[in-house]
């Protein structure tokens, strides 16, 4: 028993250390690959851009349901005026950053994954090596960077559909007061807030995206190892930004 625990924390420190080495890689092309800004143009609409129509839906619905739980907890209370207090401190904190890298990495990531995967597969990565053309300055970091900056941007958007979603159902549909709803949420949200939701988002950014090129680059080259390295992709992002999420609102409190 001590045994497989010992080789299971070896195995996961090494994947650990290959992951901050990969990361120690991206980060010293990460300057070269900005002289191709047109490249990071690319990536971000491909994992950012691709990403807007479901990021907006999913904020819109979220803004709804918050804005009905909301209120049948404060209507217990008498405050339903603080209604939109509750749904901005709860979108900009927790579920716009958590939310919004959750449907990243289901979408941009899996898809960034298989896509550095199919290189692998298909020996492109291997050409270019033989050519002299480093894969992680023209292939690896530029979607890295698109992931990161997309996420935050994916955000930002989520956030505001989602006060417009909660707004819609909380004044429109229950009755409450437009002017509260809107003071007191411009009162009670402190510069704070947001940048601890800015914060997230850009950690769960980095994080997503280097956990989709590093499955995607170390991805075996055939069609299971691909899909094998989609799976992880998702399991393995999905995972961290919950556990990053609490030690980052630990980190604030």
């Amino acid at each position: 028993m001590s045994r497989v625990r010992d080789s299971l924390l070896v195995a996961s420190l090494r994947s650990l250390g290959s992951v901050v080495v990969f990361l120690g890689r991206i980060l010293a092309q990460c300057i070269p690959a900005m002289r191709r800004p047109f490249l990071i143009i690319d990536q971000i609409h491909n994992a950012g851009g691709r990403s807007l129509i479901i990021v907006m839906l999913s904020g819109l619905f979220v803004g709804m349901v918050l804005s009905l739980q909301g209120y049948s907890l404060l209507q217990r209370f008498g405050s339903e005026e603080a209604l939109g207090v509750a749904a901005a401190i709860g979108l900009l904190k927790e579920l716009g950053p958590v939310v919004s890298a959750l449907l990243f990495a289901g979408r941009a990531g899996t898809a960034l994954t298989s896509e550095i995967g199919l290189m692998r597969a298909t020996d492109q990565l291997t050409a270019m090596q033989i050519m002299a053309v480093d894969p992680v300055r023209y292939v690896v970091a530029p979607r890295f960077l698109g992931g990161l900056i997309s996420v935050p941007l994916l955000t930002a958007i989520f956030d505001i559909v989602g006060i417009f979603g909660a707004w819609l159902i909380g004044v429109r549909m229950l009755g409450v007061n437009s002017g509260a709803f809107w003071s007191q949420m411009q009162a009670a949200v402190e510069l704070q807030d947001v940048v601890e939701g800015i914060v997230k988002s850009c950690v769960f950014g980095l994080a997503c995206s280097l956990i989709a090129v590093h499955q995607g680059y170390h991805a075996e080259a055939t069609a299971r190892g691909v899909g094998l390295a989609t799976t992880r992709t998702v399991v393995a992002s999905s995972v961290l930004v919950l556990l990053l999420d609490y030690m980052l609102t630990a980190a604030f409190l």
